[in-house]
Formats: structure tokens, sequence, C-alpha cells
């Protein structure tokens, strides 16, 4: 029997194993970081004093921001801190947390902008119908069980982690505690939990994906139907800013999670990670911003009643 002791801390890497790197990584993640709370933040002051924007869409969106802000926070403000002080440790149940959190609000991310999808179907494919359909209520329960599959999800991919034994190399080959990384460092075999992980998480990607794919298509035929180009390009443009969203979150979402853990490579998880863990939120409120003009004329109007 083999003499094993239990880790009690993890230490992370950060963003670079180079300091000029790390220094340049570190300055522009915090831009980044305060620009996407300014920008998310300015949505849910926007959606919230702006009578003409308290309909389901902006409802969703004022979710989406808020989980954008939660999204970024629990990873950045970390990995800066860790960074600026040259120290990557981080406790054991620290990185429970952050990881349960992290895939929490990311899953919660996905099944929002699948509800989203949902709410512009409606709005397109039966808008006689939409305001009686989708009403505050439905609206409410839509965001409540995003968070809440998120979570159950979170707990899932949590003790699938974790379950393993961690007995001896404690240092994280990434900026934060993530599931592929935190799996190469196990004294046990993690291939069994690598591929239940891969199966589960790619059937509820996937499905969520499926999902916004269907009221895209019963979307685009509904479209197509119209028979004024300004009809048509007026109908689209209430879901492009979304449509915009959807791919952005997936495809950075799928190069990080939809691939083999053993065709992972840590410099490649963390060039990815910052994408769809940094950049995608932070981009979010300027698709809106540029492609909204509501949105657009209630921030002006924000920024001008702070002055």
């Amino acid at each position: 029997m083999t003499n094993e002791t239990t880790v009690m801390e993890f230490i992370l890497k950060g963003f670079s194993d180079i300091f000029e790197l790390r220094l340049l990584s570190t300055i522009s993640v915090l831009f980044i970081y305060l620009f996407s709370l300014l920008g998310n933040m300015s949505i849910i002051a926007a959606v919230n004093r702006d009578n003409r924007l308290h309909t389901p869409m902006y409802f969703f969106l004022k979710n989406l921001s808020f989980l954008d802000m939660c999204y970024t926070s629990v990873t950045i403000p970390k990995a800066l801190i860790n960074s600026l002080m040259e120290s990557g440790v981080i406790s054991f149940r620290e990185c429970v947390a952050q990881l349960f959190l992290f895939v929490m609000l990311c899953a919660s991310e996905c099944f929002l902008l699948t509800s989203m999808a949902y709410d512009r179907c409606l709005a397109i494919h039966k808008p006689l119908l939409y305001g009686v359909i989708m009403n505050r209520k439905l609206c409410t329960e839509l965001v409540i069980v995003a968070w809440l599959s998120g979570a159950l999800y979170a707990i899932f991919h949590t003790v699938n982690t974790f379950s393993l034994l961690f007995c001896g190399p404690n240092i994280i080959d990434h900026f934060f505690c993530d599931s592929s990384p935190i799996m190469r460092l196990s004294c046990s075999d993690p291939h069994t939990n690598e591929e239940v992980g891969f199966v589960v998480g790619g059937c509820i990607i996937l499905g969520a994906f499926a999902l916004t794919i269907i009221s895209y298509v019963i979307i685009i035929s509904t479209i197509a139907q119209i028979h004024s180009a300004n009809g048509r390009w007026k109908a689209f443009s209430t879901c492009s800013s979304h449509l915009a969203t959807v791919i952005l979150f997936y495809v950075t979402g799928s190069f990080a999670y939809l691939r083999p853990a053993s065709h992972y490579s840590p410099t490649q998880g963390r060039l990815v990670s910052v994408f769809y863990s940094i950049l995608t939120p932070s981009l979010n409120p300027v698709v809106y911003c540029l492609r909204n003009r509501d949105m657009q004329v209630a921030l002006i109007k924000l920024y001008r009643s702070s002055k």
C-alpha cells in the first residue's frame, strides 16, 4: 500500500509562463474585464430605466448581461490577483467552488440563449399570440429553469472531476480551475471520467444547440414567406443580435469542450479559454448595441441623465 497524501491546494500557472507575455496579458484582460462590467451594467440599467424596453426580449437580455457579469467575475479577478502578486495559490475548496460556479454559469447561459431563441421564434412566427404566450410568468420560469439546469449540470461536472484522487502534482496549467487540466493531475486513471464528462457535456450542449437551430429554421422559413424586402429585413433585424451571440458562444465553447481530453493542449486550452470566458461575454454588449437601435437610444438617455 502506497503512502498517499491528499492535495490541499493547487497552483495556477496563470496566463503565460513568459513574464513579458504574462504582464501584457494581465493588462489586456483587466481592460477587457472592466469594459465587460461597464457594458453589461449599462445594459441592465438601461433596460430597468426605459419603459419601452420592458418586453420579454429585453428581460432575457438583462438576465444575459447579469450572467455574463457573474461569468467573468468567477475567474478573472482571481487570475488577475494571482498574476499581479505572482502567486497562483488556490485552495482545494476554492478550486472546487470556482469550477462549479463557472460551469453553472456557462451552462445556464447556454440554456438562456435557447430560451431567447424560442422568444424570437414566437415573436416572428406567432406575432398575434406572442403577447399572450410569452408573458412575464413564462419569461421568469424560463430563466429559473435555465439557472436550475445549469446548477444541476455543474453538480455532475464538479463531482465527476473531483471524485478522482489527487495526491501529488498540484500545478494547474491554466489561469483558472477547469476540468481538463485538473484531471491531468489525478493520481488515478481519469479516462472514464473524461469520457463520461465529454459525452454528457456534448449531449447537453448539442441538445440546447439543436433546439436553437430548430427555432431559427422556423424563423427563417417564416421570414422567407414575407413578400417585401423591407419586411423581411425588419423581421430578421429583431433576432440578428441574438444570432451573433449564439454563434460567438457555441463556436468558442465547442473548441474548448467538444474535443476528447486526449487532444488537450495546455497552451491551446488557455488561448481558447480567453475567448469563451473573457472575450465572448465582453462582446455581447457590443453586439446588442451595434445591432439594436432601441438599445442605443436607451443607453444615450442613460448616460445623459447620469451627467
